[in-house]
């Protein structure tokens, strides 16, 4: 028990004397623009009320679990020999099913970034490189 007491006493001095360090050795700014909120120093412009596209916050979805499937296989591949060939089929299940997913989700069109966007014609973005005039 005596471990552990000890241990967090040194983590709370640790602390302590970053802070006070921090305090000692840091700068003073007092510009009105570095105690706005989220701001570095920099005069805001514009509103913070930036209207995205639902697409975006759907590619970032994606790409949470797609790289948890990344965890997980890495997971599976470190301990692969203890698992043996039954750990190898439950891996090979998941990356199964996960690939369904993703070809399910590329069939709907989920992944499609550019069409539907306005601004962009109904081709893509290699509908508008082949419109430019050549040189």
């Amino acid at each position: 028990m005596w471990p552990l007491l000890l241990y967090f006493v040194l983590v709370f001095l640790l602390v302590v004397g970053m802070l006070a360090v921090s305090y000692v050795l840091g700068q003073r700014h007092r510009d009105r623009a570095t105690g706005a909120p989220y701001e570095g120093g920099i005069v805001s412009e514009g509103s913070a009320r930036v209207r995205q596209c639902a697409k975006f916050y759907l590619i970032a979805m994606f790409f949470v679990v797609f790289d948890l499937e990344a965890v997980f296989l890495f997971s599976w591949a470190v301990a692969a020999r203890e698992l043996g060939w039954t750990g190898f089929w439950e891996a090979l299940i998941f990356t199964a099913i996960l690939l369904a997913a993703l070809a399910y989700l590329g069939r709907v069109g989920a992944l499609n970034w550019w069409n539907g966007n306005p601004g962009f014609p109904a081709g893509g973005r290699n509908a508008v490189v082949a419109k430019q005039p050549t040189r």
